[in-house]
């Protein structure tokens, strides 16, 4: 069974993040995605830009299911926790 931890790290080595959380029970993930790689493109481009990441991991079914709980610019992401 996968970690959350290690679909962090996943994700992590495929984007540049400047925040990054993972929860999940082994097989179904929640992640909130903050980076600078999303400037400039529409929520459902970011959110394929995550899956892309981690693409051969759904498609081998080692990762069930990832949703995407954020996927924010840095700027986007401090107004959110100002």
């Amino acid at each position: 069974m996968i970690s959350a931890e290690q679909v962090k790290q996943y994700i992590a080595a495929g984007l540049q993040c400047s925040h990054l959380e993972v929860e999940g029970d082994g097989h179904h993930f929640y992640a909130t995605v903050v980076s600078p790689d999303f400037a400039g493109k529409r929520l459902i481009d970011r959110h394929r830009l995550v899956k892309e990441v981690i693409a051969t991991r759904l498609a081998s079914n080692e990762i069930h299911a990832l949703s995407i709980v954020k996927a924010a610019t840095p700027d986007e992401w401090e107004k959110l926790q100002g």
